[in-house]
């Protein structure tokens, strides 16, 4: 479920964000919306480790590197033979 939030601009910056969120074809909330996520991913440094480890066990799943050969693998990469 939504919740409101109260927040406090300049009427000039209310004004630009509506217009350039009407030429996208969006609401000046979903625009914020959209600035807000970005805002707390950038800074959410667990959901960039847990991001990290997925393309990590991607790249190593797509060379057939297994559970049991990860130590191998992670000592080839670091000799840079990987």
């Amino acid at each position: 479920m939504s919740t409101q939030m109260i927040i406090r601009i300049e009427p000039e910056l209310k004004d630009k964000v509506s217009r350039f969120a009407r030429a996208e074809g969006k609401t000046t909330s979903d625009v914020v919306r959209e600035l807000l996520e970005e805002y707390i991913s950038s800074r959410d440094i667990a959901a960039y480790v847990d991001n990290l480890w997925e393309r990590i066990e991607g790249r190593l799943s797509a060379q057939g590197v297994t559970a049991e050969r990860i130590p191998g693998a992670i000592q080839e990469i670091r000799r840079g033979k990987g």
